[in-house]
């Protein structure tokens, strides 16, 4: 059982990162205003920021020796209020640069070490990526599952976005690659897409599954399947990626 502190400036998706992660875990929550607010102690001197992480830390421990990962997400600006904290694993919600508190700000001091540095405020995806690093995920076949069908020639940044998109349904994504080695501009073999996609994906690794199937060019349906078949639209700037353009790049850089 791990102590799990999730730390940054007020402001920066401390909160929404930790509503995300818990149930991924199956942890306690332990939120810094919501246990100021049962203490009655809204002090923010320095002695009042080392009180309330050892608060922290006490219930945290409760917790723990009870059998539970314990989340706990509050600013813990200091390395002496990180120290009285303890954590076994640090996360670092790095999104902002200053937050909406100025005292807050001055005395902030980046943690020298931390398992996770997130840097983009998309809490869906960062607490998969976490959630797999506490908690290695297990690939399910009777677990909901989506499904991505393409010739990925090249896997590219559109791709990644739309898997995001996806990944968030289920939680798992069956990546079909279709056979089209040499059919038309496809240059691609199906050992070299998968290595592109895994490479790609690596954070994801555990919640992947990549097959190959012949060149699929209709699919067809009868009456209550009891899946949705449905267009993910992306941004016009993400639309717009090629992988044609791209390939035609790769040609003309001899990279192809």
């Amino acid at each position: 059982m791990k102590k799990i502190l999730i730390m940054g400036l007020p402001g920066a998706g401390k909160t929404t990162l930790a509503s995300k992660l818990v149930p991924l875990i199956d942890a306690k929550w332990l939120n810094a205003d919501e246990v100021r607010k049962e203490a009655d102690d809204w002090d923010f001197s320095d002695e009042g920021r080392k009180r309330q992480a050892k608060r922290m830390a006490d219930f945290a421990e409760k917790f723990k020796k009870e059998g539970h990962n314990v989340v706990a997400d509050f600013v813990c600006p200091t390395e002496k209020a990180r120290e009285l904290f303890n954590p076994d694993f640090i996360i670092w919600v790095d999104t902002i640069k200053k937050g909406r508190f100025e005292d807050t700000n001055k005395i902030f001091v980046e943690p020298k070490t931390f398992d996770v540095r997130v840097t983009t405020q998309n809490a869906e995806i960062w607490s998969l990526i976490i959630a797999d690093q506490i908690k290695p995920y297990m690939w399910d076949n009777k677990k909901p599952t989506a499904q991505m069908l393409g010739r990925w020639q090249p896997w590219h940044k559109g791709h990644q976005t739309l898997f995001e998109q996806i990944i968030r349904k289920t939680g798992q994504v069956n990546i079909m690659v279709r056979d089209v080695k040499g059919v038309g501009d496809n240059p691609f073999d199906f050992q070299t897409v998968k290595q592109n996609i895994e490479k790609a994906l690596i954070n994801f690794k555990n919640r992947i599954n990549i097959t190959l199937v012949p060149n699929i060019t209709n699919i067809c349906y009868g009456r209550g399947v009891g899946y949705k078949i449905e267009e993910i639209v992306l941004s016009d700037e993400i639309q717009k990626i090629s992988a044609t353009e791209i390939r035609k790049k790769m040609r003309e850089t001899g990279k192809l």
